[in-house]
């Protein structure tokens, strides 16, 4: 349950769950759509601007273009005039020069006629003959320089229509540009701009694939996993298979009502980024921005210094740069096999001599092992002996005891045990006369006493 307080009354009253939700919801909707209308009034208003700015700019580009027409044809009409006044002059004074030349000959025939009436009579039908050849020669002359002067009055003339038809011509062609660039500003969105382009380079390569990249692969970029991507990659392969040269291709353009202008400085750290996640050698962008920068419309720009082996282009560029860059690949390749053949003997001896290693190392374990082993039965072989050692002393020392106890056994008699016994004096004493009596001498006993 929720307590609702009216902001008129001020009165309190609570709504169920479903009740609250539902007035929550007309809120929200009530406020979405007065957003969106604001919205939608916004963004009309800022096309309407745009549509004004594009009218007015291709307005002023169609006055220029007319004007320059004009001018040409103001140009052009003041040549034909001039080329035509002089034509004429000539005619004239050709004219002229003749009709001296004719008016001195008919003089000069008149006199010859007049002096040849004076003096020969009866040649008065033959002179009259001669002039009229000789007028008659004149006249020609004449009409064949008229003719030849409305002859070249009628090339000039249809030369001048020719000129301005080809004029009105290439005019109209102009005109019919103009509509149609205008009328496709006015579709192209951004992203449509950007695939015109890519369209555009895409269709150069196709024209040329079959015969000058037969084993190449050039198709978008669609791999999304690293978080970006660009948008075509280039590869190329030789014969076996192998991939010598590999470019991540960024195609970049705007239109011209466009009101944040992008610069190409403005992508390169990002198709740096996705040359190095893709496993591309180069990076070229492709691009129509900064159409005014004189650095960028002289031809391939190395940005080197920058990014490492990325370059700026121009789409007239796009088949050159592609072909310049597989061309040094393609020289490099024996020097890329020799590297790798290296790189596998390299490979082979780090895995022998970790062979080895892991075997000096098994090898070293054992001995220390079998080393401390036979140091240990040694020291035991060492106590060993030790002790036999104390057993054969302590033997030795029992066989010394005994001898001298049975050399002391050997030497005990009778008489050493009764030495200084008076009763055991006088007993033997009485035995040894009692035996002396007998005539043999028995001398078992040595008399002397220890």
């Amino acid at each position: 349950m929720h307590e609702i307080t009216c902001p008129h009354c001020h009165t309190a009253f609570t709504v169920d769950e479903a009740s609250y939700a539902e007035i929550a919801k007309q809120v929200r909707d009530a406020e979405f759509a007065q957003a969106l209308h604001d919205r939608l009034e916004l963004a009309e208003k800022e096309k309407d601007a745009a549509l004004a700015v594009v009218e007015a700019r291709l307005a002023a580009e169609a006055e220029r273009a007319v004007n320059e027409k004009d001018l040409a044809i103001a140009r052009l009409q003041e040549t034909l005039a001039g080329n035509q006044l002089s034509l004429e002059q000539a005619v004239e004074a050709a004219a002229a020069k003749a009709e001296a030349a004719l008016k001195d000959e008919v003089a000069a025939k008149a006199a010859e006629v007049e002096r040849l009436k004076a003096e020969l009579t009866t040649g008065e039908l033959a002179a009259k003959l001669a002039l009229n050849e000789a007028v008659s020669e004149l006249t020609k002359q004449r009409d064949d320089l008229a003719r030849d002067l409305a002859q070249r009055q009628t090339e000039e003339q249809l030369r001048e229509t020719t000129l301005a038809d080809a004029h009105r011509e290439a005019l109209k062609v102009k005109d019919e540009q103009i509509e149609y660039y205008r009328d496709l500003k006015a579709k192209l969105s951004t992203k449509m701009v950007g695939e015109t382009l890519e369209q555009h380079c895409e269709i150069e390569f196709n024209q040329l694939r079959a015969t000058g990249f037969p084993r190449a692969y050039f198709e978008k970029d669609n791999d999304v996993s690293t978080g970006s991507k660009g948008d075509y990659v280039f590869r190329d392969f030789d014969g076996e298979g192998t991939e010598f040269i590999s470019i991540m291709f960024e195609m970049k353009n705007e239109a011209d009502a466009t009101a944040t202008k992008k610069k190409n400085e403005d992508f390169l750290k990002e198709l740096d980024k996705d040359r190095r996640e893709k496993g591309c050698e180069y990076a070229v962008l492709v691009s129509l921005l900064e159409p005014d920068n004189e650095l960028y419309n002289t031809g391939i720009v190395d940005v080197s210094h920058r990014f490492e082996k990325m370059y700026v282009i121009r789409p007239q560029f796009f088949i050159p740069i592609i072909t310049l860059l597989r061309n040094a690949s393609q020289s490099s390749l024996a020097y890329k096999a020799e590297l790798a053949r290296v790189r596998e003997q390299n490979i082979d001896i780090t895995s022998f001599e970790e062979d080895l290693d892991t075997f000096k190392a098994a090898f070293a374990k054992n001995y220390d092992l079998a080393q401390r082993r036979f140091k240990t039965a040694i020291e035991e072989i060492d106590k060993s002996i030790d002790h036999l050692q104390k057993i054969k002393d302590a033997l030795l020392g029992s066989e010394r005891n005994l001898r001298l106890a049975n050399n002391k056994a050997d030497d005990l008699t009778i008489k050493k045990l009764t030495r200084g016994n008076a009763t055991m004096t006088a007993k033997f004493a009485e035995i040894d006369r009692t035996a002396a009596l007998p005539s043999a001498v028995a001398e078992d006993e040595d008399p002397e006493e220890d």
